[in-house]
């Protein structure tokens, strides 16, 4: 881990937000989860009358979730554009200007070839881009966010201490 990520990133989570908590109530008896002695809401568990929904909605507003967004439009939108604009150039020039197509670059591969093949490169080259920018710059905050998320979701759809669930 730390190779990729370099030696802050080395610390390794053990609460695992995505272990679901005991259907039957087994794991009350412990005092892990629930409420505490006196009312308030245990570590890791939402505020009191939050639904699962508001939950996702105040996660939507949040400043993380804007700088995630953020950094996925900050690369997706100018590659897309640059790709869409780099393919209709091909397929323009294929249509309107031929004879500079066919003209010959080495024995039989003509520019035609070498432009279509480099299509192909600039798939692979901006799928390997894309990777690296989510890797780098949007896969730990993420990660981040869903790991709150799914905290404080955890208790949500549970009922309150005698309550049912509506």
């Amino acid at each position: 881990m730390e190779k990729e990520a370099g030696p802050a990133a080395a610390g390794v989570r053990l609460d695992d937000p995505w272990d679901e908590a005991s259907a039957a109530g087994w794991d009350e008896a412990d005092g892990v989860g629930g409420e505490a002695a006196d009312g308030a809401p245990g570590p890791g568990e939402p505020p009191p009358g939050l639904s699962a929904a508001e939950i996702y909605l105040e996660v939507h507003r949040s400043a993380a979730f804007r700088e995630v967004r953020r950094r996925y439009r900050r690369f997706v939108m100018p590659a897309a554009l640059a790709f869409l604009l780099w393919y209709l150039a091909y397929v323009v020039v294929a249509t309107t200007a031929p004879a500079l197509m066919a003209r010959p670059v080495a024995g039989a591969v003509n520019v035609a070839m070498v432009a279509g093949l480099g299509q192909f490169l600039t798939t692979f080259l901006l799928t390997w881009a894309y990777a690296r920018h989510a890797r780098l710059r949007r896969d730990r905050a993420a990660l981040d966010l869903r790991w709150d998320t799914q905290e404080l979701t955890r208790g949500a759809g549970q009922p309150a201490a005698g309550g049912p669930v509506r």
